[in-house]
């Protein structure tokens, strides 16, 4: 019967098998570092201890989700986004991408139902460092320029869908297997 069996397609058909069971595996791994991940940002939230802002792209990732503040000495530009408020409300948020004597940042300065920037000319910005497509921003809390409290930067909105991609690549596997299965039987049949 092992003389009838393709060599070469089996081998193929297993080292893709063996790939994507590698692959499951490495994704229940993200899985539990994406979780580990997550704890420690919920610890930062929760102690409340201030950093200084992290301008720099190597001390970025230290500093989410930490109190942090700035000093705003020139509004270089202003705009708003979409957002949420502290009451889980839609509208936009309010920001303003500052000058100050370590570099430049980005403020969300507050929550509003008009996309219209209102007055702001800088000052003194307290709040939470939260992550941004291209590096990290300030939320103010409090807000500033008569501007309705952001909704708290939530670390549970990152992504965690590592225990579906792994469940996704051992069907794959599966399903491979058992596919070559009954070919070869078919084949063995025929033969």
């Amino acid at each position: 019967m092992m003389r009838r069996l393709p060599i070469l397609s089996t081998a193929l058909v297993l080292a893709a098998v063996a790939l994507m069971i590698a692959l499951g595996v490495w994704q229940l791994h993200r899985a539990t570092w994406k979780e580990h991940l997550i704890a420690r940002y919920d610890r930062a939230l929760a102690s409340g201890t201030e950093v200084p802002f992290p301008y720099a792209a190597d001390a970025q990732e230290g500093a989410l989700y930490h109190r942090s503040s700035l000093d705003c000495t020139r509004v270089i530009d202003r705009g708003a986004i979409a957002g949420r408020n502290d009451r889980d409300e839609t509208g936009w948020a309010q920001t303003a991408l500052c000058g100050t004597p370590d570099g430049e940042a980005e403020i969300a300065l507050g929550w509003s139902r008009d996309p219209a920037t209102p007055a702001w000319s800088g000052g003194p910005v307290t709040g939470w460092v939260a992550p941004r497509a291209d590096g990290v921003r300030l939320v103010a809390a409090p807000p500033v320029a008569g501007l309705v409290p952001l909704a708290k930067p939530d670390p549970h909105t990152i992504p965690n869908n590592h225990l579906s991609y792994a469940v996704q690549w051992f069907f794959f596997a599966a399903t491979a297997l058992v596919i070559y299965l009954l070919a070869l039987r078919k084949k063995l049949r025929e033969g």
